[in-house]
């Protein structure tokens, strides 16, 4: 049985997730910004960079998006990236000029949304190029990680306490 512990270093500005098992550990590097893992060398061993679940039971991600920095609530439910039009426009995008011809379905309800592309996402190490999104006109709350960044991952594993992207 194998446990697992999270934690924060002010030493080196970064988080960890330990998986305490049998076997020896092994330690993977990422960029300091970004948690780090250090898990068993066996078959199921889970490793890399990640996004940890927060006290509120959501992985919440920071991202970059066309370099600048957006928060994410990952949402493997989403269809696509999904903008709050707040962050849109922190991201350049004039959302006075968009097409809300688009119509979807949120948890709040049926909402209007305007597609748009984004040159690049990075969420965890994890960067992807020319990311399909939309902007929802209204009643979104937080911007989303949907699935026309996720299912464009070589893969992503959740655990009970943190998400693993793979580009």
């Amino acid at each position: 049985m194998a446990a697992l512990v999270a934690g924060t270093s002010a030493a080196i500005g970064a988080e960890a997730v330990i998986v305490l098992a049998r076997a020896p550990l092994e330690l993977r590097a990422a960029k300091a910004e970004t948690p780090l893992l250090m898990t068993s060398t066996g078959a199921d061993a889970v490793s890399g960079p990640a996004v940890m679940k927060a006290k509120d039971g959501h992985f919440w991600a920071e991202g970059e998006v066309d370099g600048r920095k957006v928060r994410f609530l990952v949402d493997t439910g989403a269809t696509a990236v999904a903008l709050t039009p707040q962050d849109a426009q922190q991201l350049g995008i004039d959302t006075a000029k968009l097409q809300y011809s688009s119509k979807v379905v949120t948890a709040g309800g049926q909402a209007r949304a305007a597609t748009v592309k984004l040159a690049s996402v990075s969420v965890a190490g994890a960067k992807l190029d020319d990311v399909d999104a939309v902007v929802i006109e209204k009643g979104l709350d937080a911007s989303l990680l949907g699935m026309t960044y996720l299912g464009r991952l070589s893969s992503f594993q959740a655990t009970r306490e943190a998400l693993f992207l793979r580009p």
